[in-house]
């Protein structure tokens, strides 16, 4: 084999490595950059509702919802609040979401100052049935659901569309609104 057909040879093996080489941090550099941009939370500039992490037991197993509501109404005259039922179940994500706008920022200020907060599991769909009738909250609209009582118990409003049932897509100003739509007038 002649020397100029070895460097011929040698020379394509490199080009050849080198193209490889280039391929595989090509390759590397996109999976980075994918994996940047989905690791990071999505940016909610159109005022959406955050994002979460659902909580293992936001409705609580143990919890007696006519106790909860019972305890509420005494508590409603004397701290001059109403009260907020969030009908709901650890498996919907969107009951999650909506928990979390209720607590924080300019929605949890109204609630804190306004309703006093009672969660309503509904579990697969069998639990608190007397309550998701007397409340007038129709499952098949899905949940969340939300019901508006007055101090005195009556009910104000409750959530007969399924307003709140893709809570994710929920614009906070409107979250903002309805609660101070209904918030009281001290």
């Amino acid at each position: 084999m002649s020397s100029h057909r070895i460097l011929k040879t040698v020379g394509a093996l490199l080009l050849k490595e080198t193209i490889h080489k280039r391929i595989l941090i090509a390759g590397l550099m996109l999976a980075t950059i994918a994996i940047g941009a989905f690791a990071q939370k999505p940016v909610n500039d159109a005022g959406s509702l955050d994002s979460v992490t659902p909580a293992a037991n936001l409705y609580r197993d143990d919890a007696d919802a006519k106790k909860e509501i019972e305890a509420a109404l005494k508590s409603a005259v004397p701290t001059k609040k109403r009260i907020l039922l969030v009908f709901g179940a650890n498996w919907c994500y969107d009951c999650h979401v909506l928990d979390q706008a209720l607590r924080q920022g300019d929605a949890g200020k109204i609630i804190s100052e306004n309703f006093l907060l009672v969660n309503v599991d509904i579990g697969e769909g069998e639990k608190n049935l007397d309550l998701v009738k007397l409340y007038k909250i129709p499952l098949e609209k899905g949940v969340p659901a939300l019901a508006v009582l007055e101090r005195d118990g009556r009910l104000l409003y409750s959530s007969g569309q399924g307003e709140f049932e893709d809570a994710r897509r929920m614009m906070k100003k409107d979250l903002i609104e309805f609660l101070r739509h209904w918030q009281t007038n001290n």
